[in-house]
């Protein structure tokens, strides 16, 4: 499915509001991590990894609050997640974002070690924890959130630059702007011109392997939201 830019940035609007809301209930957050820490017998050691959270969620939560706010946290890194691989299908007609959205997506893997993540200022949610705990146990897993907003909202303006007048058009529209621009490009560097015939296979070709990108990076969004979900409203502002 061919995502343009205003949907990314509808999507990014509603990211943005449950991070709020996130970032809002933080020492609730932290509160839920103390806890199935110590049923699990595991508070030697720092939460490192987004699978960690789910493991204390699936197997050590016993209350429904903890259950709230950590399927909250996991629900947004996966969302996040969803938006950089909408994101990365559109980059697919223009390599103008130099690796940024690989760099996110591969900071939400599941398994990815976040121990040494910090947020930097302007961002705060390390300064809310106890010297300890930012040193230690939670300043990784705290400072992801805002670090990957960071990192999308410079995606998406690189992604405006590079196409300005392209996004709010229609569908073939759209590729014909996109391939009269390669076709202008290509004409600046000395190369060969091509036909419209084989510019637009050519996205359409780019089309599919955005398709096959996002089949592949369907098993981790699966595996990155939990399979609880609690009821009532707990994913609204």
């Amino acid at each position: 499915m061919e995502v343009t830019m205003n949907e990314a940035r509808q999507n990014l609007k509603i990211v943005e509001q449950r991070c709020k809301l996130l970032q809002q209930q933080q020492i609730t957050f932290i509160t839920a991590l103390e806890r199935t820490r110590e049923s699990a017998h595991d508070k030697i050691k720092p939460v490192r990894t987004l699978s960690q959270v789910r493991h204390y969620l699936d197997n050590y939560c016993n209350n429904s609050t903890d259950k709230r706010i950590l399927t909250l946290y996991l629900d947004v890194c996966a969302d996040l997640a969803e938006l950089c691989v909408k994101l990365e299908s559109i980059q697919n007609d223009t390599r103008s974002t130099k690796g940024l959205i690989e760099q996110t997506i591969t900071l939400l893997n599941p398994t990815n070690d976040l121990s040494a993540l910090r947020a930097k200022y302007p961002h705060d949610v390390v300064n809310h924890l106890s010297c300890d705990e930012a040193r230690n146990f939670y300043g990784g897993v705290v400072s992801l959130v805002p670090i990957v907003l960071d990192n999308i909202r410079e995606a998406i303006s690189r992604l405006e630059k590079a196409q300005p007048h392209v996004e709010d058009l229609g569908s073939k529209d759209r590729l014909v702007a996109i391939q009269r621009n390669r076709q202008q490009n290509e004409r600046k560097t000395g190369s060969q011109g091509v036909t419209q015939n084989t510019g637009v296979q050519t996205n359409i070709s780019r089309g599919n392997s955005a398709l096959r990108t996002v089949n592949r990076r369907k098993g981790y969004l699966d595996a990155s939201r939990p399979a609880w979900r609690p009821s009532g409203r707990f994913y609204t502002t």
